[in-house]
């Protein structure tokens, strides 16, 4: 499967394709740079002046990739994804619509077990200690009833960068804006994988918002999100934050989203992970019963 990102934002110009090539050709003259298509998982798009082709927009739709425009704060605001994912995509989407409540809410009870260790697992890593959050997730109940999500959300934030003054807000301080990237672009590779399993992406188990067009695709990802917060803690810890967002960030944090896991006793990459997922999910709403499985995807040294 293709796993690599192309992150274009130092320099604009004018992509397309031919012969199964990406084509960037660079506004200040330099020589074109070519990528196979077949190679790319997802497009990164910063510069603002950069030109498309209808034929390439159309290849990478054809091939599930997903397009990702940036904004001028270089912070993803756009996807653009196939509108067609699957062969019975028709039928899923329709049992989709039909999951009864009892088992939406028996699903985000995985989800949230799942996001909830995996911010234990990144505490441990980092200071030895997961300050609760193991035993909260073991108290999660169908639907979350308790917001155990919420409860460990307060204490993971106030551990995780070792300040009680930091607070998680999208339009907060930096490292939000770190924090904001690596979810955007996470965002995508779920949603690209939502689509190619012929589910909805706002047709959400929980998040319900009618101005949200990805309320599954924020389900699904929740438990990926350490991965990034891990990458921006190293990033700090190295004495490389700044409180703008560079390529060299963006680089880190892409990198950090393509590494290969362990789910189901065989090596994956996040990409085939959240596709996986999304094939499970399709299959547990047209069979009315089943559970999620997540793996941990943070790793000790031990």
């Amino acid at each position: 499967m293709n796993n690599h990102f192309v992150d274009i934002s130092e320099t604009s110009g004018y992509l397309h394709t031919k012969n199964q090539q990406l084509i960037i050709q660079f506004k200040d003259k330099s020589p074109p740079a070519t990528i196979p298509i077949e190679d790319i998982a997802a497009l990164v798009v910063s510069s603002p002046d950069t030109i498309y082709s209808h034929q390439l927009l159309s290849s990478l739709a054809e091939r599930g990739i997903c397009l990702i425009v940036c904004g001028k704060n270089h912070v993803p605001n756009g996807i653009f994804l196939p509108i067609q994912g699957h062969s019975i995509q028709t039928e899923r989407i329709k049992a989709q619509s039909e999951a009864t409540l009892p088992l939406k809410k028996r699903l985000w009870k995985n989800i949230v077990q799942a996001k909830i260790n995996n911010q234990a697992h990144l505490l441990l890593k980092l200071y030895g200690d997961d300050f609760g959050l193991l035993d909260l997730k073991n108290k999660v109940r169908s639907g979350d009833p308790e917001n155990r999500e919420g409860q460990a959300a307060k204490i993971y934030w106030s551990n995780l960068f070792n300040s009680q003054s930091f607070v998680r807000e999208r339009e907060g301080p930096p490292p939000n804006n770190y924090l904001n990237y690596g979810y955007a672009i996470l965002r995508a590779i779920v949603a690209r994988a939502i689509c190619a399993s012929g589910l909805h992406p706002s047709l959400g188990l929980h998040h319900h918002n009618r101005y949200n067009a990805f309320c599954l695709v924020d389900d699904i990802l929740e438990p990926f999100r350490p991965l990034v917060d891990e990458e921006v803690i190293l990033i700090k810890k190295e004495d490389q934050f700044e409180s703008l967002l560079t390529s060299f960030h963006k680089k880190r944090l892409l990198q950090a989203l393509t590494k290969s896991f362990i789910y189901k006793g065989d090596v994956r990459t996040l990409f085939d992970i959240s596709s996986r997922i999304s094939s499970q999910l399709a299959q547990i709403f047209l069979k009315r019963e089943g559970y999620l499985t997540y793996p941990c995807v943070i790793y000790t040294n031990d």
